[in-house]
């Protein structure tokens, strides 16, 4: 067959022109967004100035004064937290730390948007949404030294533990939701009673086959639940590119309900977008993506050395774009905070910073046969034997003549 009747019959032999121009468009590089694009939620810009948006606005405009410095002291008060407890990690006071630095306002706008009887389901770096849901620091430093499972009642403060498997806690959060659903605690219109769930979840547990379940659950079973994202430009040491060729909240039209990407370091517009994302799942009206769009200004954990896989030029940039900055100059520029203030938050973050540090020396280690608490809601015989036998091993390195 000549060259001429090859081409002739591409559509047989070949592509077409349609789909070579599809693979071409898929196979393409991916674009740098940098700052979030166009169709990222902001409501205030990086120099703390406000942006009106008609769709969000209604979430934030009976906000008041007291609630945005509130705001501003989550966001201040829990920055601390970290820095301490990054400093005790490099003292060897804790195991490992994961820290949250640059990721506050994604925590702190989504975390003020649950109602009471929301429930959230973290990772292992929600430290400030741990802190709007009345967790006290010194159990999240318990974890990190290994004295204690998390040390928080996840029923009492509507937290669940930390989980360390990347992306795990989507299943728990979906089958949670499904949960409510089948309680009848949706869509009754009743303020008080109406509840959701928010997972929490980076961008590089995207690529994780639990969390993509979870979207399929959520979405066939229309749960409330809503899937948060914070993308925060590097899974460990992988950039985005090499998780995905489309912004991260476009996934979720595939599965079937509307994803959003927001300003993760405006905590204004994450409070909205969050707000509307948790209103429309205990309404009924089934799951949200958000894709907050945040940094990472430090490594990934304390064992971790970002020097390693990212340029400083990078860093520099989103240091422009600080949450606590952002906010602190809008408080100033529409005088609805002064410098009494901002010191005094300053000051309550030094009282802070010295409660968290002495509680973490002195915390007491576990018993050793602690290990076998809780493992059963009830005594079970097996545990027990075991916990007999691990006393009695035990006992022989502290009784005279053990070894």
């Amino acid at each position: 067959m000549s060259d001429n009747a090859v081409a002739s019959t591409g559509e047989k032999a070949g592509t077409t022109p349609h789909e070579e121009e599809v693979l071409a468009e898929l196979t393409a590089p991916v674009p740098e967004v940098g700052d979030g694009g166009p169709e990222m939620v902001q409501l205030l810009t990086p120099e703390g100035q406000r942006v009106e948006n008609d769709e969000y606005d209604e979430y934030v405009k009976d906000l008041t004064d007291e609630d945005l410095r509130g705001f501003y002291r989550d966001l201040v008060l829990i920055r601390r937290v970290d820095a301490e407890a990054t400093a005790l990690q490099r003292q060897g006071e804790l195991g490992i730390w994961a820290s949250l630095l640059g990721q506050e306002a994604a925590q702190v706008g989504s975390g003020r948007a649950m109602r009471p009887q929301d429930y959230a389901f973290p990772t292992y770096r929600e430290h400030g949404v741990a802190w709007c849901r009345g967790v006290d620091p010194l159990n999240l430093l318990g974890l990190f030294r290994g004295v204690n499972h998390g040390g928080w009642d996840p029923n009492e403060k509507n937290f669940h533990l930390y989980t360390i498997v990347i992306g795990a806690q989507t299943l728990h959060a979906t089958g949670y939701a499904m949960g409510i659903q089948r309680d009848g605690d949706v869509g009754t219109g009743d303020e008080d009673r109406d509840a959701a769930v928010i997972a929490y979840f980076g961008d590089g547990a995207t690529a994780q086959g639990d969390v993509n379940e979870s979207f399929v659950y959520a979405a066939v079973n229309n749960a409330p639940v809503v899937f948060f994202c914070q993308n925060n430009q590097w899974a460990i040491s992988e950039p985005n590119e090499r998780q995905t060729r489309i912004p991260l909240y476009q996934r979720a039209r595939g599965f079937g309900f509307p994803g959003v990407r927001v300003d993760g370091n405006d905590v204004l517009a994450v409070y909205a977008v969050t707000q509307q994302a948790l209103n429309a799942a205990r309404s009924g009206n089934g799951p949200t993506f958000i894709e907050a769009y945040t940094y990472r200004m430090g490594a990934h954990t304390t064992s971790d050395d970002p020097t390693k896989y990212r340029v400083s030029a990078e860093v520099e940039v989103w240091k422009h774009r600080d949450p606590i900055e952002r906010l602190k100059s809008y408080l100033v520029h529409t005088q609805k905070a002064d410098q009494d203030f901002f010191d005094a938050v300053e000051a309550e973050g030094d009282e802070l910073a010295v409660t968290v540090r002495e509680g973490c020396l002195t915390m007491p280690d576990p018993t050793p046969d602690s290990m076998f608490d809780h493992i059963y809601v009830e005594e079970h015989p097996v545990v027990e034997a075991e916990r007999k036998e691990f006393a009695a091993y035990h006992a022989g390195f502290t009784t005279e003549g053990g070894h």
